[in-house]
Protein backbone atom coordinates (compact mmCIF):
# COMPACT_ATOMS: atom_id res chain seq x y z
CA UNK A 1 0.00 0.00 0.00
CA UNK A 2 1.48 3.85 -0.73
CA UNK A 3 1.54 5.83 1.85
CA UNK A 4 -0.81 9.24 1.76
CA UNK A 5 0.25 11.56 -0.70
CA UNK A 6 1.71 9.60 -3.00
CA UNK A 7 0.36 7.27 -6.03
CA UNK A 8 0.42 3.93 -6.36
CA UNK A 9 2.98 2.54 -7.69
CA UNK A 10 5.07 5.97 -7.90
CA UNK A 11 8.98 5.48 -6.43
CA UNK A 12 10.02 7.57 -3.28
CA UNK A 13 12.56 9.25 -5.40
CA UNK A 14 9.46 11.00 -7.05
CA UNK A 15 8.37 13.21 -4.11
CA UNK A 16 12.06 15.02 -3.89
CA UNK A 17 11.55 17.66 -5.60
CA UNK A 18 13.10 18.48 -9.13
CA UNK A 19 13.59 14.62 -9.22
CA UNK A 20 13.23 14.63 -13.29
CA UNK A 21 11.78 10.30 -13.40
CA UNK A 22 9.19 9.11 -11.19
CA UNK A 23 8.99 5.53 -11.87
CA UNK A 24 11.41 2.17 -12.95
CA UNK A 25 9.37 2.33 -16.40
CA UNK A 26 10.59 5.91 -17.17
CA UNK A 27 13.65 5.32 -16.10
CA UNK A 28 13.67 2.77 -18.80
CA UNK A 29 12.12 4.87 -21.48
CA UNK A 30 14.30 7.54 -21.06
CA UNK A 31 17.72 5.39 -21.14
CA UNK A 32 18.70 6.21 -17.41
CA UNK A 33 20.10 2.94 -15.26
CA UNK A 34 20.38 -0.62 -16.21
CA UNK A 35 17.69 -0.90 -18.70
CA UNK A 36 19.30 1.44 -20.99
CA UNK A 37 20.15 0.91 -25.19
CA UNK A 38 23.98 1.44 -25.21
CA UNK A 39 25.35 2.20 -28.82
CA UNK A 40 28.45 3.11 -30.25
CA UNK A 41 31.93 1.66 -31.44
CA UNK A 42 33.37 1.48 -27.97
CA UNK A 43 36.54 2.59 -29.09
CA UNK A 44 37.37 4.61 -25.77
CA UNK A 45 38.60 3.09 -23.30
CA UNK A 46 40.87 1.92 -26.15
CA UNK A 47 41.93 5.33 -27.39
CA UNK A 48 42.33 6.85 -23.97
CA UNK A 49 45.06 3.89 -23.29
CA UNK A 50 47.06 4.58 -26.22
CA UNK A 51 46.64 8.08 -26.37
CA UNK A 52 48.38 8.03 -22.84
CA UNK A 53 51.09 4.91 -24.55
CA UNK A 54 51.59 7.54 -27.23
CA UNK A 55 52.46 10.76 -24.67
CA UNK A 56 54.78 8.51 -22.59
CA UNK A 57 56.64 7.79 -25.29
CA UNK A 58 56.90 11.05 -26.66
CA UNK A 59 57.79 12.41 -23.21
CA UNK A 60 60.67 9.68 -23.27
CA UNK A 61 61.87 11.00 -26.62
CA UNK A 62 61.99 14.54 -25.06
CA UNK A 63 63.74 13.76 -22.19
CA UNK A 64 66.28 11.79 -24.48
CA UNK A 65 66.96 14.30 -26.70
CA UNK A 66 66.69 17.47 -23.97
CA UNK A 67 69.91 15.09 -22.39
CA UNK A 68 71.82 14.54 -25.72
CA UNK A 69 71.35 18.41 -26.25
CA UNK A 70 72.50 19.36 -22.84
CA UNK A 71 76.17 17.53 -23.48
CA UNK A 72 76.28 18.79 -27.17
CA UNK A 73 78.25 22.11 -27.61
CA UNK A 74 78.01 22.24 -31.62
CA UNK A 75 74.31 23.42 -32.10
CA UNK A 76 74.97 24.56 -35.95
CA UNK A 77 73.80 22.44 -38.63
CA UNK A 78 76.49 20.39 -39.03
CA UNK A 79 76.04 19.38 -35.41
CA UNK A 80 72.07 18.53 -35.68
CA UNK A 81 73.20 16.61 -38.75
CA UNK A 82 75.54 14.58 -36.60
CA UNK A 83 73.14 14.07 -33.79
CA UNK A 84 70.13 12.80 -36.17
CA UNK A 85 72.89 10.48 -38.12
CA UNK A 86 73.13 7.65 -36.02
CA UNK A 87 70.86 4.73 -37.17
CA UNK A 88 69.70 4.34 -33.77
CA UNK A 89 68.85 8.04 -33.22
CA UNK A 90 66.50 7.88 -36.48
CA UNK A 91 64.54 4.82 -35.12
CA UNK A 92 64.08 6.14 -32.47
CA UNK A 93 62.75 9.49 -34.16
CA UNK A 94 60.78 7.49 -36.31
CA UNK A 95 59.33 5.81 -33.42
CA UNK A 96 58.34 8.93 -31.98
CA UNK A 97 57.34 10.27 -34.58
CA UNK A 98 54.74 7.98 -35.44
CA UNK A 99 53.71 8.26 -31.40
CA UNK A 100 52.81 11.98 -32.05
CA UNK A 101 50.93 11.13 -35.73
CA UNK A 102 49.02 8.78 -33.75
CA UNK A 103 48.27 10.46 -30.83
CA UNK A 104 47.63 13.65 -32.89
CA UNK A 105 44.78 10.85 -35.06
CA UNK A 106 43.05 10.30 -31.91
CA UNK A 107 42.93 13.40 -30.16
CA UNK A 108 41.53 14.97 -34.04
CA UNK A 109 39.02 11.87 -34.46
CA UNK A 110 37.64 12.66 -30.91
CA UNK A 111 37.48 16.55 -31.67
CA UNK A 112 35.53 15.58 -35.19
CA UNK A 113 33.05 12.53 -33.51
CA UNK A 114 32.41 15.02 -31.06
CA UNK A 115 31.41 17.98 -32.58
CA UNK A 116 30.63 17.07 -36.46
CA UNK A 117 27.19 15.96 -36.08
CA UNK A 118 26.53 15.55 -39.93
CA UNK A 119 28.34 12.10 -40.61
CA UNK A 120 29.31 12.96 -44.67
CA UNK A 121 31.38 16.52 -42.85
CA UNK A 122 32.68 14.38 -40.23
CA UNK A 123 33.97 11.46 -42.85
CA UNK A 124 35.73 14.42 -45.19
CA UNK A 125 37.14 15.97 -41.98
CA UNK A 126 38.22 12.92 -40.87
CA UNK A 127 39.86 11.51 -44.39
CA UNK A 128 41.64 15.28 -44.61
CA UNK A 129 43.22 14.75 -41.67
CA UNK A 130 44.41 11.01 -42.38
CA UNK A 131 46.15 12.09 -45.34
CA UNK A 132 47.47 15.36 -43.77
CA UNK A 133 48.86 13.16 -41.42
CA UNK A 134 49.87 10.95 -44.01
CA UNK A 135 51.96 13.35 -45.92
CA UNK A 136 53.60 14.60 -42.37
CA UNK A 137 54.68 10.91 -42.24
CA UNK A 138 56.30 10.58 -45.49
CA UNK A 139 57.93 14.30 -44.82
CA UNK A 140 59.52 13.46 -41.77
CA UNK A 141 60.83 9.90 -43.00
CA UNK A 142 62.40 12.47 -45.96
CA UNK A 143 64.18 14.75 -43.52
CA UNK A 144 65.31 12.31 -40.97
CA UNK A 145 66.65 9.51 -43.97
CA UNK A 146 68.16 12.07 -45.76
CA UNK A 147 70.80 13.28 -43.17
Amino acid sequence: MSPPGRPKGESPSAQREGSPVSTRSQMDTQGIGVGRLVVGAHYGLSSYLLQRLTAVVLAVYVLLLGGVLLFTRDLSYVGWAGLFAPLWMKVVSLIAMAALLYHAWIGVKDIWMDYVKHTGVRLALQTLTVLWLLCCAVWSVQILWRV
